[in-house]
């Protein structure tokens, strides 16, 4: 088996509105931070991974700002999963023994552009016949049918947001930070039922970047204390069924990598401290607490009710805020959920620290194209 690969710097922008500001310019100041992190410059880097679904040739734009060095830039595509597939990609260079350092980014700005993810007219009229493919349908018909099978209701799906919330009062670069009681989720503008404003991700600006090395080169470095193992880096993409011309699945991609990802780390979902997943809507972190394998079939709700999934709790999910809060750079979220993973397993997270954390999981879900789960370990 090759040799592990290390996180030995990584950095994110506080997430927000930077209409001052190009995607390039968030991406270096990014990669610039992580690079100062690991210690290096981009002289050190052997191959960079860059990703955005909005700005093309992403990468060559943050290296006209950072220097121009004539290495290897692969500018990836992958709905949300981005950010992640650029981990996965630079994590392959360096297992295939191509490289022994490399730069991954992940920016977008998303800020102001409204309702992503609109279903394009056609010849027929798909409203009511085949449903909508807007994001907001799309997760609220996923947790009607969840509802259905569980018992799960309109509050539970609030008390999502409630917690996540809360958890964001406590990250500085989350872009909300304040708390929102159950009656505020449940009352707050409805956008597809049964989900809320309060109950959507928002579209900010925002980049992430990491710098990743091998095991040999974070030796030779002196850099082990800082540096944190990827355990595990799984995508997958979403297998076809009978169901998808006229309902969209949400979980067996998920299901699929998570599965990937724990036989890759040799680990079980008990060996997990922490976990950051895509909850692009409250009802979507329900459903992943099963498709993540974090509880039993239908034991989301109790998970939740239960505590379990708060800060203090036996496996806290989304401390960072999740996407609630955060907000959803969309290729930015993959590393900065990474990010958010080595705060704990560093001991950096500050009054949201998950106490004695050493392996926690990172999830995102790019609808119909790709989930990526990663597994990181205190090194």
């Amino acid at each position: 088996m090759s040799e592990d690969i290390y996180i030995v710097g990584i950095d994110m922008l506080k997430f927000g509105k930077y209409p001052n500001r190009t995607p390039a310019q968030l991406g270096s100041e990014a990669a610039l931070g992580a690079l100062d992190e690991a210690g290096i410059t981009i002289h050190d880097i052997q191959a960079v991974y860059s990703g955005s679904n909005y700005t093309t040739m992403i990468g060559q734009k943050i290296l006209q700002q950072i220097g121009q060095t004539g290495v290897q830039i692969i500018n990836l595509v992958n709905a949300c999963a981005t950010g992640a597939t650029t981990i996965r990609e630079g994590w392959t260079g360096i297992r295939a023994g191509e490289y022994d350092t490399v730069l991954c980014v992940g920016v977008e700005q998303t800020a102001g552009l409204g309702m992503l993810g609109a279903a394009k007219p056609g010849p027929i009229p798909t409203e009511g016949l085949l449903g909508s493919a807007t994001m907001p349908a799309v997760f609220g018909e996923a947790g009607m049918e969840y509802a259905a099978k569980t018992g799960a209701t309109f509050a539970d799906f609030a008390q999502i947001a409630v917690k996540n919330h809360h958890h964001s009062t406590m990250n500085p670069k989350a872009y909300l930070q304040r708390e929102t009681p159950l009656e505020m989720v449940m009352e707050s503008e409805m956008i597809a039922y049964p989900i809320t404003k309060f109950m959507c991700s928002v579209n900010v600006d925002g980049a992430a970047a990491a710098v990743l090395m091998s095991e040999k080169k974070v030796k030779e470095r002196g850099l082990m204390d800082q540096a944190v193992r990827i355990r595990a880096s799984s995508i997958a993409s979403s297998p076809w069924q009978q169901r998808d011309p006229t309902m969209f699945d949400i979980n067996s991609v998920t299901r699929l990598a998570a599965d990937k990802a724990y036989k890759m780390a040799g680990l079980s979902p008990e060996d997990l401290d922490l976990v950051e997943l895509h909850d692009c809507f409250a009802p979507a972190e329900l459903q992943h607490y099963e498709n993540l394998r974090l509880c039993g079939e239908g034991d989301g709700v109790r998970l939740l009710q239960d505590g379990e999934s708060a800060l203090g709790g036996r496996i806290p999910v989304n401390v960072s805020g999740g996407l609630l809060s955060k907000g959803h750079p969309i290729a930015a979220t993959g590393i900065a959920n990474l990010y958010e993973l080595v705060q704990h397993l560093r001991g950096h997270a500050g009054s949201r620290q998950v106490e004695g954390a050493r392996i926690g999981m990172a999830h995102v879900v790019g609808l119909g194209t790709a989930a990526a789960v990663h597994i990181l370990e205190k090194a």
